[in-house]
């Protein structure tokens, strides 16, 4: 597998993302339209309003644009001015292997040995860069999707699987790497990360908090709460946002009205809007808004614009209600093929550093594949337990009536070998 080409790959084309369109549909269009303007009534769709947001880009911090030249930027150069060509390929690699990691339990989970797979094709910049500016006293609360995070952060991406498989509820130790366990509840870890830094804040560290959620996390209430409490309390917390334009089905502009990092002006902290596909500015930006926190002078939203390459999960299918003209649109901004290109127009590499990083890759990917073939099965009834501290009536009457469902399907099948024995 080329690990490179993993986002290159076309989906199937949905319906609606033909080009063109027939007379009939345009002349309906047209009428449409028309009575639109004439009634004065306000129409539009989601459809016209995604491409009218990628009609301009956005402004946000940029040091590589999408060709690999670098940019200047007086406020943000500093952060990334001691950088070396090693250290760059440290963050080609770290984006290289994530996708790699992920590629392969995409492919776990369609195989059958995952119950579910939350991807994170497109957001590698994101998280590396953001990942890499932190220090090892600092401590993260993830979402469900910080796979780049969680692998600079040294958790072993086999441990991450378990949860996914049901054999365990995160299997790693938070302390260990000061990272949390996987959240799966949309936006809730907003509020362990303010609780926790507002504890750094009185136990007198000089440590910082940083919290990962999605575009669609940051329309719940938590989120709102955080905000308001690390602001009133000077808590040193980074709010990373992933705008990854999509939250499930739902459109970024159905989030809201304003830019996302805007809304920190509103709680007395600031903003900034970052391009997500670009590692180097990920990286500057995040270490200028944790060393802001850790000088003591309170909260950041950083927004990290972006694109979901992939699902939402294994479960959702994005044909339903995106096109293939966005998706190419942004793998043309690639955030692994931006980097190769910054490289090799520096001559900071040569093609034997990238047949070796070819060859980890896949060690990797078989790695991990056997480590989650080799898993038990997950418990069937561990949902059951440590709901109560003691027994509970309740619980143990549904823990019966499942599992004589459960032998319902070993009698059935008992009874269809016996029919098909008489058969024969």
């Amino acid at each position: 597998m080329t690990v490179e080409s993993t986002a290159a790959r076309k989906p199937r084309r949905s319906a609606g993302s033909k080009a063109g369109a027939t007379g009939t549909d345009a002349a309906a269009g047209t009428t449409r339209a028309a009575a639109a303007k004439a009634t004065g009534t306000k129409r539009t769709t989601r459809t016209t309003r995604a491409t009218a947001a990628r009609g301009s880009d956005p402004e946000l911090v940029q040091l590589l644009t999408p060709e690999g030249k670098r940019v200047k930027n007086a406020e943000y150069d500093p952060y990334v001015a001691g950088i070396t060509p090693e250290r760059l390929r440290g963050l080609y690699r770290d984006m290289v292997l994530t996708r790699r990691f992920d590629a392969e339990a995409t492919s776990l989970q369609r195989q059958g040995e995952l119950g579910l797979w939350a991807s994170l094709l497109g957001q590698e910049a994101a998280q590396i860069g953001s990942g890499r500016a932190l220090r090892d006293d600092d401590y993260v609360f993830p979402t469900y999707r910080e796979h780049g995070v969680a692998w600079c952060r040294g958790v072993d991406p086999a441990n991450l699987l378990g949860m996914f498989r049901g054999v365990n509820n995160g299997g790693w130790d938070p302390n260990s790497n000061n990272f949390h366990l996987y959240t799966i509840v949309i936006g809730s870890q907003t509020l362990h990360a303010t609780g926790y830094a507002m504890g750094v804040a009185k136990d007198g560290a000089d440590s910082a908090v940083i919290a990962y959620f999605g575009d669609g996390a940051s329309s719940q209430g938590d989120v709102a709460e955080s905000f308001t409490f690390s602001a009133v309390y000077n808590a040193p917390v980074v709010f990373f946002c992933q705008n990854n334009q999509w939250a499930i089905s739902e459109p970024t502009e159905k989030q809201t009205r304003v830019p996302l990092y805007q809304r920190a002006q509103g709680f007395g902290f600031p903003g900034v809007r970052v391009d997500g596909n670009d590692v180097l500015a990920c990286l500057a930006v995040t270490q200028w808004a944790l060393e802001r926190a850790r000088r003591g002078e309170g909260p950041t939203l950083v927004e990290a614009y972006t694109y979901r390459m992939g699902a939402h999960t294994t479960s959702d299918d994005p044909t339903r209600y995106r096109h293939d003209d966005e998706r190419a649109a942004w793998e043309a901004k690639d955030p692994i093929l931006r980097l190769r290109r910054h490289l090799e127009a520096s001559n900071h590499t040569d093609e034997g550093f990238f047949a070796e990083l070819e060859a980890e890759s896949e060690a990797l990917g078989r790695r991990v594949r056997e480590a989650v073939r080799s898993m038990p099965d997950p418990d069937h009834f561990a949902i059951f337990e440590n709901v109560y501290a003691d027994g509970h009536a309740l619980v143990d009457e549904e823990r019966a009536q499942f599992a004589a469902y459960q032998a319902s399907f070993a009698t059935e099948s008992d009874s269809g070998v016996a029919a098909g024995e008489g058969g024969n």
